[in-house]
């Protein structure tokens, strides 16, 4: 059942009993003016400089602290990656930067932040209909948080990156006014798009090969666009796949992939898989059951996320056509302490509502369990 109720400067709607609050619609005039009110209020000056707290806590507590029910024996991986430069820290460190972001200045406008939004985490992937896409493609610390801490993130990875690669401080600086430019000016250009359009807008590789500002930058894209098609028509099975007692197994590549010989590590991943496909929608499901388990192994993945128990599936149908799955483990986001709960109890119902709300398309299997 579902009811209307006025509220001063909101409107809530009760569903079955449950309030929700609706956001209220301004004018593209009323939005630029309440912007341009924040701005008084919080100059964009005043992100210029950060001076660490006098209270702020140990940058190695933090990480012990996120490394808290992580699986142990996986943790000196994570710290290695990260040692190899100022940016692998930078990109394993995203509960620290959160607890520094939460000492700047805000406007106090919330959106779906991506958590941890750096130059890596976009990359081009093929959409559903095996299209290339350039977006954003980690979205294990999402939740709707204050909007400049994504584009701050993302700024400094570029000015890390720059140093990491021992470019002239010019250059980085150069990349990260671009960021930003590039930024400012795509959002004033959808504030006057309907909705609908900015929801279906994506940036597919043709029109990133398009926008290249010279012939060597075209060229550059050309060739990374030809990678990244092989990587979409090329079989990763034969690549961690083999026969092993006239099995066709998963070959152990250990510490990054290898057998849990456990028994009752197999029957909570059976278990995951039957929660998993009572949690698709019915044609999905219609699609995974054409398939069936034949193996699985343990997986590491990224940086920030090594530790968190992640698997992967290897699946095959009635004519022995291979299907990889990956079913990860989804903790709290680092943003929680200083941005606030998620409103979903579940974990990967939070990283999936949250992708699915950034990324321009989706896989067809990205399902919470």
């Amino acid at each position: 059942m579902e009811t209307k109720v006025k509220a001063p400067g909101k409107t809530k709607t009760k569903v079955n009993n449950v309030a929700e609050d609706i956001p209220v619609l301004r004018s593209r005039a009323e939005r630029l003016a309440g912007g341009q009110a924040l701005r008084d209020r919080v100059p964009r000056s005043s992100h210029a400089d950060w001076t660490p707290s006098t209270q702020r806590r140990d940058a190695i507590d933090i990480l012990e602290e996120s490394n808290q029910d992580r699986l142990p024996e996986l943790v000196p991986i994570r710290y290695g990656r990260m040692l190899r430069s100022p940016f692998t820290f930078l990109r394993g460190s995203a509960a620290l930067m959160a607890h520094d972001l939460a000492t700047t200045p805000s406007t106090g406008l919330r959106v779906q932040a991506c958590g941890d939004c750096h130059l890596l985490n976009f990359g081009l992937f093929a959409t559903p209909e095996r299209n290339l896409v350039f977006d954003l493609n980690d979205f294990d610390e999402t939740l709707p948080a204050p909007w400049e801490w994504d584009l701050e993130r993302l700024a400094v990875s570029f000015a890390v990156a720059g140093r990491d690669n021992q470019l002239p401080d010019a250059d980085s600086r150069t990349a990260v006014l671009e960021c930003v430019r590039t930024y400012r000016e795509h959002l004033r250009e959808y504030s006057r798009t309907n909705p609908l359009e900015v929801w279906y807008t994506r940036l597919d590789m043709e029109t990133l090969i398009a926008m290249a500002p010279d012939e060597k930058v075209r060229k550059t894209r050309e060739r990374l666009a030809e990678k990244a098609r092989q990587r979409v028509v090329e079989n990763l099975f034969p690549k961690i796949a083999g026969e092993v007692a006239g099995r066709r197994r998963l070959v152990d590549q250990p510490p990054l992939l290898y057998h849990v010989s456990d028994v009752g590590f197999e029957e909570r991943v059976r278990e995951a898989l039957v929660d998993y496909r009572e949690s698709l929608s019915d044609e999905r499901r219609v699609l995974l059951d054409r398939y069936h388990l034949e193996d699985f192994a343990l997986k590491v993945v990224g940086i920030g996320s090594v530790g968190t128990r992640c698997f992967i599936g290897l699946f095959f149908d009635e004519e022995d056509h291979p299907l990889i799955l990956q079913f990860k483990e989804q903790r709290r986001s680092v943003l929680e302490p200083y941005a606030g709960k998620s409103h979903y109890d579940n974990q990967g119902q939070r990283v999936v509502m949250g992708q699915r709300l950034m990324q321009s398309s989706s896989d067809i299997f990205l399902d919470p369990m």
